[in-house]
């Protein structure tokens, strides 16, 4: 497994998948701190380099009064105290062109979101802090368009770069995984399959997104089988009460169970290699 895209993780002779998790959003620094503590102690447990996943901000909301955060800079410094209290690298979105130098100033990895992910100056400019940059792959677009996206990143000198995928729109409120852009993908860089926001089911009529969370271990052991190198997920010990895409994200005392059979799903794939 090629973790050269991510220089700050943890490297491991497991060549197991690695691992993006967190929550959706940092609601504060105990939560945070409290949901890092536990994951960091699964993947020494399992071998699984990690990565921790917070959005310190949520620009892309349903509604108006949706949450969208504590204030950056708050939630950008927690970010930087669950990287140095548990030596893990960390990831976040950025939305503005302006988001990239300040979020670069206290994480590792840049993740653009989806929706943004042709909006080449926001992709430049993640690329030009030199972090490293996760592409969510569009709702919208073809696995082979994710080409360009991963292009424009080692034009601007940056060859850290990695392609998230979470599915694509099926009618208006579904999320659907193709599972044949996955070695279409890895030709371009390390794949990685977001499992919990494929199974988003956006757009209700409430204003709130729904989800499929019973189908999060299905999602992630068809992505181990199909040969993704990394896996997504969001996790909160009480998703009810999250304050961002609760209806989708795996109850963080069901994370031990899902991460050991993963393992050995993908220690089986190995030997048959």
């Amino acid at each position: 497994m090629d973790l050269s895209a991510i220089p700050q993780i943890k490297h491991t002779d497991s060549n197991n998948f690695f691992l993006l998790s967190g929550p959706c959003a940092i609601e504060g620094e105990d939560m945070a701190m409290r949901i890092a503590e536990h994951i960091v102690k699964l993947a020494d447990k399992l071998s699984i380099p990690y990565v921790f996943k917070g959005s310190f901000k949520k620009a892309n909301r349903s509604r108006v009064d949706s949450f969208t955060g504590i204030g950056d800079e708050k939630a950008l410094k927690i970010l930087r105290k669950v990287s140095e209290t548990f030596k893990v690298p960390t990831v976040t979105d950025i939305h503005e062109v302006s988001d990239a130098d300040k979020a670069a100033e206290y994480v590792d990895v840049l993740q653009i979101p989806a929706f943004l992910v042709r909006q080449t100056d926001l992709v430049v400019a993640a690329a030009k802090t030199g972090k490293t940059v996760n592409l969510k792959k569009g709702q919208f677009m073809s696995p082979e368009s994710m080409k360009h996206a991963v292009t424009k990143v080692k034009d601007s000198g940056n060859s850290q770069v990695v392609i998230t995928d979470r599915g694509t729109m099926f009618g208006y409120q579904d999320m659907v995984v193709d599972f044949r852009g996955i070695p279409t993908m890895k030709e371009f860089a390390p794949v990685v399959l977001d499992v919990t926001h494929s199974l988003q089911q956006p757009n209700q009529s409430s204003g709130v997104t729904g989800g499929r969370p019973a189908l999060i271990e299905t999602m992630a052991r068809a992505g181990i089988a199909t040969g993704v190198d990394g896996l997504f997920m969001e996790t909160h010990f009480d998703p009810a009460n999250a304050k961002s895409d609760g209806a989708n994200m795996l109850p963080l005392d069901r994370l031990e169970q899902l991460l050991v059979n993963l393992t050995i799903l993908r220690g089986t794939i190995n030997e048959l290699q």
